[in-house]
């Protein structure tokens, strides 16, 4: 009779004696364990979101067959199998891409904040590259005057500062005046959806820091922003929005399936997105306190030479704010302002992005050192941390003992008023 052996790979079983089973048994056993793993490491997941460059090349190849094409990227600027879009676009025979151009950090990512670029070409394409973060802000129309239509595709962190938005803005501006269409290709807002905090900007506190009349955390894709831009300050862009599928409004970027491409050198993953505004927005506007920049862990950490990482631990703890905790850390920025400086604070661990509020956080952390330390904190000047926050009062407000309830409070009225504005230009979910 022909013996059978049955390999149990689900729970627990019991090898027989090796003298008894066929060798050809113990090959195809061996086998089968060294090909089951791999093969299910050659079939990845697909991600829950088809971005807008795969909808365009498969659906929308329309708006760029056969047109003289200008492409607004970066290095996060990739499909759903990490290619970049200007590779992408540059390879397609459908697609004529004459002019690339920059953003902060440059087309390949390799700059650092507030570094100056220059005009280049791109040695992975050929194609001229034009800097929009340097001597100028926005596309020149003398570039614009040999296109067809003007593609712009960069991944967002969903925070006014971040410069990415100013650049949508001086785009749009910029292809309203050459007539030309501009068209959109939409990523997820790494925060999700549905969240937007913190003061609306005044009009006399606009800059490329604070372009946009939005708070400072939207719940905006690009594509919506864009949307809202041209509509509320009637930029008369010719704008045709390539959306997602898949995407919803309650989709964090860890709910996305997407892997994350830093946006810059201090966004390297999506926890530095999540906390680029908790940090930035008190540490950024400091002389004395930092935010992780010089480390490994930007945007993770918070703290000066003269704050006491127990202390602060322990009362941040105590404000019992959704989705963060709070760890006693001491580290030593190796570049930036704080170089080799042995600092001590907190190190944010945000526990869950859904509930975690950003712009809360970053109020918590500004009063909560102001009132451990009052005075100490050194700020950059009244004029800069209003142009970040975007209002006058933030400051004097925070030194004078208000709360975060109480500042958030403060801003309520307007908040409501872009809840009702921002309704008109969603595209999701």
């Amino acid at each position: 009779m022909r013996k059978v052996f049955l390999v149990m790979t689900v729970g627990a079983w019991t090898m027989p004696p090796a003298d008894a089973i066929p060798r050809h048994a113990l090959t195809l056993l061996a086998l089968a364990l060294l090909a089951g793993p791999r093969a299910a490491a050659a079939a990845p997941p697909q991600p829950a979101v088809r971005l807008g460059v795969d909808v365009l090349l498969a659906e929308r190849a329309d708006l760029v067959a056969g047109k003289r094409v200008g492409l607004v990227t970066h290095a996060a600027g990739v499909d759903a199998q990490l290619v970049a879009t200007a590779d992408r676009l540059a390879a397609d025979p459908r697609v004529d891409l004459v002019q690339l151009y920059a953003p902060e950090h440059g087309l390949r990512g390799a700059m650092a904040a507030g570094e100056q670029l220059a005009d280049s070409v791109d040695p992975a394409t050929g194609v001229p590259v034009q800097a929009l973060f340097g001597q100028r802000r926005r596309p020149t129309a003398a570039s614009l005057s040999r296109l067809d239509v003007l593609v712009f595709d960069l991944q967002d962190v969903g925070s006014r500062t971040y410069t990415y938005a100013s650049t949508l803005g001086e785009a749009m501006t910029a292809a309203a005046a050459a007539k030309i269409p501009l068209v959109v290709l939409d990523r997820p807002n790494p925060l999700g959806g549905r969240l937007f905090e913190g003061p609306i900007r005044d009009a006399k506190r606009k800059s490329f820091l604070g372009w946009g009349p939005v708070p400072v955390t939207h719940g905006l894709t690009f594509g919506e922003l864009a949307r809202l831009y041209n509509g509320e300050l009637d930029l008369g862009c010719d704008l045709r929005v390539v959306p997602m599928t898949g995407w919803r409004r309650d989709m964090v970027w860890e709910d996305t399936g997407l892997a994350w491409v830093p946006t810059s050198p201090g966004i390297p993953h999506a926890a530095s997105a999540h906390l680029y505004v908790a940090t930035g927005m008190f540490a950024g506007v400091t002389t004395n306190v930092n935010e992780g920049v010089g480390t490994t862990q930007p945007f993770e950490l918070t703290g000066a030479s003269f704050t006491r990482p127990q202390t602060l631990a322990r009362e941040l703890a105590a404000a019992d704010l959704p989705g963060v905790v709070f760890r006693p850390a001491t580290w030593r920025p190796y570049y930036h302002r704080f170089a080799k400086q042995v600092l001590g604070g907190v190190h944010l661990i945000v526990t869950n992005p859904h509930a975690f509020r950003p712009l809360r956080t970053a109020l918590t952390l500004m009063t909560t050192v102001e009132r451990l330390h009052p005075k100490v904190v050194t700020y950059r000047s009244p004029a800069y941390v209003a142009r970040i926050w975007g209002r006058d009062d933030v400051l004097t407000a925070v030194r004078a003992g208000r709360t975060p309830a109480e500042l958030e409070a403060s801003w309520a009225d307007d908040l409501a008023a872009f809840a009702a504005t921002r309704q008109r230009y969603l595209l999701y979910d």
